[in-house]
């Protein structure tokens, strides 16, 4: 169920990937009238989606290098999640210095993380296994 939600977190990252940086907007930004956005930041939202799907139907064992840099990113958000912030504003933003967090930017970027990492997770047991343990007798 929850590698299902994933999923279609993923496909519609993917496909309306606008939306999604909205939404983190209001909630993440004081200001988020004022965020311009870089024209790529849709395309590294996308991104993301592709990894979710990617990693979760086709296993971590398929992209070990994928998996090792959203270990790695998911790590790094739950343990220090500033530079991670500071680092995808940047990316994501022309205009990042002027933009102005709310409090709760920082634990949700640890949430992130911790998505990021029950991504990895998941991705470590594929459909197949899971659908092959229920069918195997007790």
């Amino acid at each position: 169920m929850i590698r299902t939600l994933l999923i279609l977190f993923g496909v519609v990252e993917i496909i309306l990937p606008k939306a999604v940086i909205d939404a983190c907007e209001r909630i993440g930004l004081e200001n988020p009238d004022e965020a311009t956005l870089r024209p790529g930041a849709d395309l590294l939202a996308r991104l993301e989606g592709v990894i979710f799907v990617w990693l979760l139907v086709r296993g971590r064992e398929n992209a070990p290098i994928t998996s090792k840099l959203l270990g790695l990113a998911g790590t790094v958000a739950v343990v220090y999640p500033k530079p991670l912030i500071r680092i995808s504003q940047s990316f994501a933003y022309e205009n990042s210095s002027e933009l102005e967090l709310r409090s709760w930017v920082e634990p949700a970027a640890r949430l992130l993380g911790i998505l990021y990492l029950l991504v990895l997770f998941l991705s470590g047991r594929n459909g197949n296994e899971e659908s092959s343990e229920r069918e195997t007798p007790v």
